[in-house]
């Protein structure tokens, strides 16, 4: 990944995400392809909003400074709470948690009134419409990654929220107005403060890092301090130099569990720089785009689509069990250890499979040559599919390695549709040669590869059962 993935984190138009009838453009491609290239490296991206939409944003923010400055320093008490997960779908008006100095007002559409509350407290302006471009911008951002996954268009609708919502339904999703160090606010005292040497005073978070539980989260801020962690473990700042139409888009563990693990969740924390010259401190205008609480999170797409589905993701999970599941992320992945799956760069016709990424392991053994055989047999299998689908314009679905086992001769396989318009052998795996004796494998070589046999003596004549046998027990 780091050898062809991007220099900076990935910044695309979201006007270049929304996806049209017919063949995609080449500026929607290359957006997809920055996307997910800027998703499997830093965990994040940055979209840009057309100039209108910026200006909306920018009124969004200052409204919310002027609703907490309006607050009073110190919350009633039934106001002062941590997160709940049993009420993840519920929250809804102000509430604070001084352990995190924060203080967030949640609208819930369906749920928080519109109007003044007791005709006397205003909530932030606004918000309706924020709510509406950003939940149109997290589902561009779903269906564009769904794109690249080579899934279904809109493949995750059942599970989300209708547009617009019936009568008397609560929307799952949420836009949170947030404000971290409100100087007025009694939070420092629960706070990690110190002190530069250039005497400006920064906040460190308690907790290492937070991962929200959304597909899709959108984020904008008014003063720089949002970290993620990327794959190599390292935080990174993402919005120290955003522009007024941007904003920054992550991964959840929704979307995390309902792509079987091929899209890992943003790590992320805040801090606070120059705390002491700070009057309104960090405001923001948080989207999630939630599940709905009585579906689950499945891995069917992805089956469907030829992905492979580890074991811990077979069976699905309801979605209210899910929200209130703690997800400790040491046992989830750990970002230096935890085999990612890396986004190449989109090709001309056609978008290939993800696959996982593999370390180089220099101290390996030579390999035998029956596996290096198998090897290059599946390398040559795989360029010659890949011309002729090309050609014919069909966008290929491959099978994993262990339905393949089970499709060589099956006429209802995810790819036995392809098969026959490409015209495969029939009885010849569509992608995985390694169950063809080693016969059948010489014989594809020596027909697709001239000269191969000639060049290869050696090793064929070195190839025996037992060693053969040997090398499948391993």
């Amino acid at each position: 990944m780091a050898g062809n993935g991007l220099p900076s984190l990935g910044r695309v138009k979201l006007t270049d995400l929304i996806p049209s009838e017919g063949i995609p453009s080449d500026s929607y491609k290359l957006s997809v392809s920055t996307l997910s290239q800027s998703f499997a490296q830093y965990s994040a991206a940055i979209i840009q909003f057309p100039a209108s939409d910026g200006a909306l944003l920018r009124s969004g923010l200052d409204s919310a400074r002027l609703y907490f400055q309006q607050k009073a320093a110190y919350p009633p008490e039934e106001l002062i709470h941590t997160n709940d997960s049993r009420e993840w779908c519920k929250t809804s008006g102000y509430y604070a948690d001084p352990q995190l100095w924060q203080e967030t007002y949640d609208y819930r559409p369906g749920l928080t009134p519109t109007d003044p509350i007791n005709g006397l407290e205003f909530p932030p302006g606004g918000l309706p419409d924020i709510f509406g471009l950003l939940g149109k911008a997290a589902r561009d951002v779903l269906d564009a990654i769904s794109y690249y996954l080579n899934l279904r268009s809109s493949p995750f609708t059942e599970i989300l929220d209708n547009v617009p919502l019936r009568s008397r339904e609560i929307s799952s999703s949420v836009l949170s107005v947030c404000c971290h160090a409100r100087p007025s606010f009694p939070g420092a005292q629960h706070n990690n403060l110190t002190t530069q040497d250039d005497g400006q005073l920064i906040m460190v978070p308690d907790h290492e890092h937070q991962v929200d539980k959304s597909l899709i989260s959108v984020v904008k801020s008014d003063k720089a301090g949002f970290h993620v962690r990327d794959f190599q473990g390292r935080w990174i700042l993402l919005d120290g130099d955003l522009g007024p139409q941007e904003a920054v888009v992550y991964p959840g563990l929704a979307l995390y569990q309902a792509t079987a693990g091929y899209v890992n969740p943003a790590l992320h924390r805040t801090e606070i720089n120059n705390m002491s010259g700070n009057m309104y401190g960090k405001c923001s205008l948080v989207f999630k785009l939630m599940p709905k609480s009585m579906t689950s999170l499945s891995c069917s797409e992805m089956r469907a689509a030829g992905h492979g589905v580890e074991a811990q993701f077979l069976l699905p999970i309801p979605v209210d069990d899910f929200m209130q599941r703690s997800h400790p992320t040491d046992q989830l992945f750990n970002r230096n250890t935890f085999p990612s799956f890396s986004y190449p760069p989109a090709h001309e016709g056609s978008m290939k499979p993800l696959m996982r990424r593999r370390k180089n392991n220099t101290r390996c053994k030579p390999l035998p040559p029956s596996k290096r055989l198998r090897l290059e047999a599946q390398r040559v299998l795989k360029e010659r599919v890949q011309e002729i689908a090309d050609k014919k314009g069909i966008k290929l679905r491959f099978c994993n390695l262990k339905e393949c086992e089970n499709h060589i001769h099956a006429l209802d396989s995810p790819c036995a549709n392809i098969r026959m318009e490409i015209g495969w052998p029939h009885g010849v795996p569509f992608v995985h040669p390694h169950d063809l004796p080693n016969k059948a494998k010489i014989g594809f070589l020596e027909a697709y590869e001239p000269g191969w046999t000639a060049t290869h003596d050696m090793d064929l004549s070195l190839m025996e059962p037992a060693q053969t046998s040997q090398q499948y027990c391993n």
